[in-house]
């Protein structure tokens, strides 16, 4: 999600959208899947961002997918690995990158808030989102290689669960009382959406799930997805503070980059033990 998003047209104003209309509003915007959305305005975004991890289960399965085939026909942890982690990206249009990359140039810009921004919003990378480019996919390689190194089924649950911990980030950043940087683009249309109740029970019913999903292989295994999980959410949360204080607000950039950080962190923990 970036702001350079094509908004289209607004919807008639209603008080509140169908789970449908937010389903439509988070694969529409989320992901290149085709998906028509059919209102754009708060209650919309409201509901879509609420339906964000969905969007994150559907993107993480289909990343499991080509990397368990590779697994079982014979190739290696690694190539897997790097596969899972391309089909996010082809799935998103590379936005969520580029929002990891121009969110990684505005903060080590040094420069007051309209000036990060306007850097933000060029087209060109900087040193900084070169250097966060490289490490984030490198990190995510290697630790989905060593989940697959475990058997597909280990790779496969880390890369969903780091998927969907993804975009519940998102929903938790779309919570009310997060400001929008700019009066403009995707991150304004969905700063201050969510209901703070909503976002934590998600955040908690997304934890649990995560937890029981890895229960079979064992207790050690459940606790590692729940930690998991809630690593991912506390290390978005702290760059999310931050590009607050940083920049006056979110923008789609920022939504982006808390994507990238979440499922990094994820695939992190999940690789570890």
């Amino acid at each position: 999600m970036t702001d350079s998003y094509e908004e289209p047209p607004l919807a008639p104003p209603a008080d509140r959208a169908t789970l449908l209309d937010g389903v439509r509003f988070a694969f529409g915007t989320l992901t290149v899947l085709p998906a028509r959305i059919t209102r754009w305005d708060r209650p919309a975004a409201r509901t879509g961002m609420a339906c964000a991890p969905l969007a994150g289960l559907v993107v993480g399965l289909l990343a499991a997918v080509p990397g368990t085939l590779l697994l079982l026909l014979g190739g290696g942890p690694l190539l897997a690995a790097a596969v899972t982690v391309a089909v996010p990206a082809a799935l998103t249009r590379g936005l969520h990158l580029d929002g990891l990359a121009d969110t990684a140039d505005g903060l080590g810009s040094a420069k007051p808030a309209e000036d990060a921004l306007r850097i933000m919003k060029q087209s060109d990378i900087g040193p900084f989102g070169v250097v966060a480019l490289v490490l984030t996919l490198l990190v995510q390689v290697a630790a989905l290689s060593d989940a697959y190194a475990d058997g597909w089924a280990r790779g496969a649950a880390a890369a969903v669960t780091a998927a969907v911990t993804a975009r519940l980030a998102m929903t938790l950043a779309s919570r009310e009382g997060v400001p929008a940087a700019r009066p403009e683009g995707l991150g304004a249309a969905v700063a201050g959406v969510v209901p703070r109740r909503t976002a934590a029970a998600l955040a908690a019913l997304t934890t649990v799930a995560a937890a029981a999903a890895a229960l079979p292989p064992g207790l050690p295994a459940s606790a590692r997805a729940a930690v998991a999980v809630a690593a991912a959410l506390l290390a978005a949360e702290l760059l999310l503070r931050r590009c607050v204080r940083r920049f006056d607000g979110v923008t789609g950039d920022v939504f982006g980059a808390l994507s990238e950080t979440a499922a990094t962190t994820t695939l992190i923990v999940l690789a570890l033990g």
